[in-house]
């Protein structure tokens, strides 16, 4: 792990370049004799110890010596040219920190040369940012057609179609096939991405919407499944559905990033009715989303204020619809309450959001319970409803866009 990979771990980007001096002190450490890296959060702090908690592995007994270096760097910085040195005193639980040092011969504890730290209260800030920025100037969809050669992927959103156009700055990645979170998305291509797959990008947008000049995109495979749950595993926090349309069962991972909602009664007869009304073969999918078992992704808009009403939902046919849009299901499900494992059983209806995975199952990013009236109404309703790989507001993801 370099500096560089640090500061745009930490930051939440994942997506920015760095050189110079974050260059330099890479080399620096790279070439220490003995030197070992580590990055995570800070867990505790007692005198000149620091357990840090790392991203992969058991926590880590920093020991902070008189000669180590301490700097603090803000998100978005791309070289260690404005790093400002702190003390020890200045870093607190909850701070992301890299650690370059000797590790013990138990390989217990760090003996630190360098921390560079990332406060948390900069990248809470910095994230809002992000999330604002993305809202603000993102588009995302299904990829109609890729061209490698142009540099270019259309991508499908509400109907219209927006031409995105990337350039040898722009930052690709790939979210990972079993995984629901933005920090786990590689490096990419745009020959990775493929007709059918969700499609992120944030940039410029041309004066009539049509065209978007690249400057991050991220892509991936999802699958939708409407299915019966037919068993649960608690000890192995995962559960095993039969898919309406292949008739198969699928194993279906839960873990602490997926979301789990339940659909009050009032709401589900009410997405029903709508749904076979026609609202969901019309469009009822903000961003295009795509049968069951095939891939649907959207932008979740979890931050939203629930509208007036009793229940917390839109009264009357409003259905969360944007003005002179078709019904926003998926804003809908967001202010639907949240569920546990614990609370599914045999024989629940769910319409569920996972991951690629493989042929026989996947993680879970988003499941839905109570959606018996909505299967009984429209069995092609997973179209409609699970429109959410990655969510700007959901703290599950909170690394990324």
């Amino acid at each position: 792990m370099t500096v560089a990979s640090f500061l745009a771990v930490a930051a939440g980007t994942l997506l920015l370049v760095y050189s110079g001096a974050v260059s330099r002190l890479a080399a620096q450490e790279a070439s220490a004799p003995s030197s070992t890296r580590a990055i995570g959060a800070v867990k505790a702090i007692n005198g000149t110890a620091i357990t840090l908690t790392p991203d992969s592995g058991p926590a880590v007994d920093v020991t902070v010596q008189p000669g180590t270096r301490m700097v603090r760097v803000a998100p978005g910085e791309k070289t260690l040219k404005n790093a400002v040195p702190i003390q020890l005193t200045d870093i607190q639980v909850g701070d992301r920190i890299l650690v370059g040092g000797k590790l013990s011969d138990d390989k217990s504890s760090l003996a630190a040369s360098t921390v560079v730290v990332m406060k948390s209260t900069d990248l809470a800030a910095r994230h809002e940012q992000d999330l604002q920025d993305w809202q603000k100037r993102g588009v995302d969809g299904l990829a109609k057609a890729v061209d490698p050669a142009a540099r270019t992927v259309t991508v499908s959103l509400r109907g219209k179609d927006v031409v995105v156009h990337t350039s040898s700055s722009t930052a690709i990645r790939r979210y990972a096939p079993d995984s629901v979170k933005f920090d786990d998305a590689k490096p990419s291509t745009l020959a990775e991405v493929h007709p059918g797959d969700q499609v992120r990008a944030r940039g410029e947008r041309s004066p009539d919407g049509g065209e978007l000049s690249a400057e991050e995109i991220v892509s991936g495979t999802f699958r939708n499944i409407a299915g019966t749950i037919n068993a649960v595993d608690a000890s192995s926090s995962s559960l095993t559905v039969q898919d309406l349309l292949s008739k198969k069962n699928i194993v279906i991972r839960v873990t602490q990033d997926s979301q789990l909602r339940k659909l009050p009664p009032e709401l589900a007869q009410m997405m029903a009715k709508r749904l076979k009304g026609g609202a969901g073969a019309a469009g009822g999918a903000p961003t295009g989303g795509a049968a069951p078992g095939a891939s649907s992704h959207g932008v979740a808009d979890a931050g939203n204020a629930p509208a007036a009403g009793g229940s917390g939902y839109p009264s009357g046919g409003g259905m969360g619809a944007r003005p002179g849009g078709p019904p926003d299901l998926q804003r809908l499900i967001n202010r639907a309450p949240a569920t546990s494992l614990a609370e599914l059983h045999k024989g629940d209806a769910v319409v569920i959001l996972s991951t690629e995975g493989t042929s026989s199952g996947g993680t879970a990013i988003q499941l839905v319970s109570g959606v018996e009236p909505i299967l009984q109404a429209a069995p092609n309703a997973g179209q409609a409803m699970m429109l959410a790989p990655w969510s700007l507001g959901a703290p599950a993801d909170a690394g990324g866009p």
